[in-house]
C-alpha cells in the first residue's frame, strides 16, 4: 500500500509540474507577443507614422487587454504630440484619463495624471494666446482709427498722440508675449540674485531680485525669513496685493513639509513673486541692493506686471541656492 501510494503522489508531482511549465511558457510567449507589438508600434511612432502607429496599439489593445494601460498611455502621448499634424488633445486625455479611472494600480497612472495636468496646461495657453491675438488686432484697428482721427482734428493731436503711445505699448508687451511666450518655467537662482523666464528652454528675460532677509539655506520654517530651494508652481495670483501685484508660489512641497514634521515645527507659507510694498515703487532698482523681504522674491513694479502677463498658472517654478 505504502509504495502504490508513493507511486500516485510523484505521478501527480509530474502532473502539477507540467501544468506550472506549461503556463510559465504561455505567459512568457504572451510577455514576447505584447512587446513585439509594441517595439512595432514604436517604430512607427519613431518613423513620424503617427496614425499606423495609433492603428498598431488599437490592434494590442484588442488582442491583449492585460497591456491596456500602456497602450493606452502611449496613444496619448502619441496624440497629443507636437509634430503629429492630427493632434487630438482630447483624445489624448481621453486616453490618459482612461488609464487614470480604469487602472488604478497601473505604474502608468500617476504619470498619466502629469499628462493631464501638462495638456490641460497647453489648451490654456492656446486659448489664451488666442485670446491675445483677437486683442492685438482690435487694439491695432483702435490704432488705425485713432491716427485717422489725429490728422481730421488738429486740436486734439497732443490728447489723441498719448492714447495711441499707450496703446501701442500695451500691443508691443503682447506681441512679446504671443511672439516669446508665454513662459513655462521660472528658473530663480538665489546666489545670482536672478530671475530667469522661459519658454521651450529659450532664455525670454532676466531679472534682478530681492530675497528673504536671512537667504543662505532652503526656508524650513515659519518665520525664518529664507527663501524656499526646490521645485514648485505657480498656483494663484493677486492683482490687490499689498507689494502692487504677486504670484503665489506652491511652497511647501512634499519635501518642505517632511522637513518641517521631522523638526516638529510648521513650514510657513504665502511664498510670492512680488513688487515694490505700495508707496515705495520710487525705489525702482535700488530695491535690490539688499535682501528685505520675509522669503519672498521681490522685483520692480513695472517688472512684475511684465512677469505677471508673461508667466500663466501652473508654470513650474525651480529655486536654486
Amino acid at each position: 500500500m505504502g509504495k502504490r501510494q508513493t507511486g500516485t503522489g510523484k505521478h501527480l508531482y509530474l502532473f502539477v509540474v507540467c501544468i506550472i511549465t506549461t503556463l510559465m511558457l504561455l505567459c512568457g510567449c504572451s510577455n514576447f507577443q505584447v512587446k513585439s507589438n509594441v517595439k512595432e508600434a514604436n517604430d512607427l511612432f519613431s518613423q513620424g507614422s503617427y496614425k499606423a502607429s495609433l492603428s498598431k496599439y488599437e490592434q494590442i489593445v484588442e488582442k491583449y487587454p492585460n497591456a491596456a494601460d500602456r497602450v493606452f498611455f502611449e496613444m496619448g502621448f502619441i496624440y497629443a504630440h507636437p509634430q503629429n499634424e492630427q493632434k487630438d488633445y482630447q483624445k489624448s486625455l481621453d486616453c490618459f484619463q482612461k488609464v487614470i479611472k480604469d487602472y488604478p494600480e497601473s505604474r502608468y497612472r500617476q504619470d498619466s495624471k502629469m499628462m493631464v495636468l501638462y495638456i490641460n496646461n497647453i489648451t490654456m495657453k492656446d486659448k489664451k494666446i488666442f485670446t491675445q491675438h483677437s486683442q492685438i488686432v482690435t487694439q491695432q484697428t483702435q490704432i488705425e482709427s485713432l491716427e485717422r482721427e489725429v490728422k481730421s482734428k488738429d486740436n486734439e493731436i497732443i490728447v489723441l498722440q498719448k492714447k495711441i503711445e499707450a496703446l501701442e505699448q500695451e500691443v508691443k508687451s503682447k506681441f512679446f508675449a504671443l511672439r516669446n511666450g508665454p513662459a513655462d518655467k521660472i528658473l530663480i537662482e538665489k546666489k545670482e540674485r536672478l530671475l530667469t523666464l522661459i519658454s521651450k528652454d529659450k532664455v525670454l528675460k532676466t531679472y534682478k531680485i530681492a530675497l528673504g532677509g536671512n537667504p543662505n539655506g532652503p526656508k524650513e520654517r515659519q518665520g525664518d525669513n529664507k527663501t524656499p530651494e526646490g521645485t514648485y508652481v505657480i498656483d494663484s495670483r493677486n492683482k490687490d496685493s499689498r507689494y502692487h501685484l504677486s504670484l503665489h508660489i506652491s511652497y511647501p512641497n512634499e519635501k518642505d513639509k517632511k522637513r518641517a514634521r521631522e523638526l516638529g515645527v510648521s513650514s510657513g507659507g504665502d511664498i510670492m513673486i512680488h513688487g515694490i510694498k505700495n508707496g515705495f515703487s520710487w525705489m525702482g532698482d535700488l530695491h535690490a541692493e539688499r535682501d528685505w523681504t520675509k522669503g519672498c522674491i521681490a522685483v520692480t513694479d513695472e517688472e512684475i506686471e511684465e512677469i505677471d502677463k508673461l508667466v500663466p498658472n501652473g508654470t513650474i517654478v525651480e529655486i536654486r541656492p
